[in-house]
């Protein structure tokens, strides 16, 4: 039973004859490898359209800055994942990518939508952005969520990749209109939550996506595009210096065990 409108699937991404491939209109072969980064290609990939060399350096910036942050729970899951079954690495970074959400990854798309909805606010009723960002941030708290890409747990005052990510948007010449969203929500926090927090890297990066035209949807993608990077760096580590079993004991170690004990039975120390 077909659910939806469309009966005839279409994709304008990708077409090929025996002789040529085409990718997001330009000849694969010919135009794009050894000629067009990495980096580049995933802008055109996911937008149909080349970068301009603003939003390419501004892109790049922001995977460079979230592919590595040591051994965060999605790193353990696939290292230990690898450790049990070391000959297949696509399972092991799966097994990380799969933690990718709201508290590890995700946030970066969330925040985006923030801004989204700040500069809205501001643009459709002609407010100052301290005066947006403080509705936008009320709405999410009356909606019982969570203010996404504020505060860390170490990083007590900004972030540093903040401040870097920044500076390479504004080398970059970018407009500056998300990065100055992201500061009014950080500038309104304090008085909305009796608390100073301060802005982290998942907020940085959707601000200067967003000032350089990256879709708003595709931001979650940026995020598990770099840890993919990163995953597998630790998965190579992983096998040449095994630490998978290891993290597993540590965890068995330091569990302490809170349900019912069988009658008569006292565990041993």
């Amino acid at each position: 039973m077909k659910i939806g409108k469309t009966t005839v699937p279409a994709s304008a991404i990708c077409t090929s004859d025996d002789e040529t491939i085409v990718v997001r209109g330009e000849d694969l072969c010919r135009d794009l490898i050894g000629k067009l980064g990495f980096v580049d290609y995933f802008f055109l990939l996911v937008t149909g359209q080349r970068p301009s060399a603003m939003a390419s350096r501004v892109l790049d910036a922001t995977l460079v800055a979230i592919a590595e942050h040591g051994l965060v729970p999605s790193v353990q899951a696939s290292r230990m994942t690898l450790a049990a079954a070391p000959d297949a690495l696509q399972g092991a970074v799966a097994a990380g990518i799969l933690g990718c959400g709201s508290v590890i990854l995700g946030a970066s798309e969330t925040a985006g939508r923030l801004f989204a909805r700040i500069d809205a606010l501001a643009s459709e009723r002609e407010l100052a952005l301290d005066v947006a960002a403080e509705e936008g941030v009320r709405e999410l708290r009356a909606a019982g969520q969570a203010i996404p890409g504020y505060g860390h747990p170490l990083h007590k005052a900004r972030d540093p990749r903040v401040a870097r990510l920044f500076e390479v948007a504004a080398e970059a010449g970018t407009p500056g209109r998300f990065v100055a969203i992201a500061e009014a929500v950080e500038r309104v926090l304090p008085g909305i939550t009796g608390r100073e927090l301060r802005l982290n890297v998942s907020a940085a990066i959707p601000a200067v996506l967003l000032d350089v035209g990256f879709p708003l949807e595709a931001l979650k993608g940026v995020p598990i595009l770099a840890r993919t990077a990163g995953l597998i760096g630790h998965l190579v580590e992983e096998l040449a210096q095994p630490i998978g079993f290891a993290l597993s004991y540590q965890a068995t170690r330091e569990l302490r065990y809170t349900g019912p004990l069988p009658a008569g039975w006292t565990p041993k120390d």
